[in-house]
């Protein structure tokens, strides 16, 4: 499935079974992988992870451009809005803040102008779906591969890396691993 599908809970995996050490604690030789190793596979992943976003954020922000992910981010949480009403003034509030001449944090996505206000009056979840496209397509091939070569990235994976490398997690490990070969 493509980013944009929608995805029902379904259709992921179940979840692994999770795996103590002898006091309680989650085995980390058993986990999938996280961080900053699934943030590099793909920028969809990048985007489901909230540390992912954070980061993701904090680099946009000084390149000037994270109106991008914050305008895809309120596209998606719009997708999800029940009621009219509600659609409505979320709509508006996505137009306002990005999409007009005046945006505060307006992105630069083809077809803008086209999208008037009249809209606003009948919402539907995917009225923004198009611009949407548009600003991930210019995340993906512009802004994520400068991130994967970023500092805040490779700060963060040499920092899991450490983690991962202590002595504590692999004590906890070799536990772990004592316990689940027994």
């Amino acid at each position: 499935l493509s980013w944009n599908e929608a995805l029902l809970p379904t259709d992921f995996p179940p979840p692994r079974p999770k795996i103590n050490d002898s006091e309680g604690h989650p085995s980390s030789s058993h986990q999938s992988s996280k961080g900053t190793s699934k943030w590099a596979t793909s920028l969809e992943n990048l985007l489901e992870d909230p540390e992912g976003v954070k980061r993701f954020r904090e680099f946009l922000k000084k390149e000037f451009s994270e109106e991008n992910v914050l305008f895809w981010l309120a596209c998606e949480e719009f997708k999800k809005t029940q009621g009219k009403k509600q659609m409505q003034e979320k709509a508006k509030e996505i137009y306002t803040t990005f999409l007009s001449n005046k945006a505060s944090s307006q992105v630069n996505v083809e077809g803008q102008s086209r999208l008037s206000e009249t809209i606003l009056e009948t919402p539907h979840p995917l009225m923004f779906q198009k611009l949407q496209d548009q600003i991930f397509n210019l995340m993906k091939y512009d802004s994520y591969s400068r991130f994967l070569k970023s500092d805040i990235f490779l700060n963060h994976k040499k920092s899991e890396e450490q983690e991962e490398n202590s002595p504590e997690a692999q004590t906890a490990a070799k536990r772990a691993s004592r316990i689940y070969n027994t």
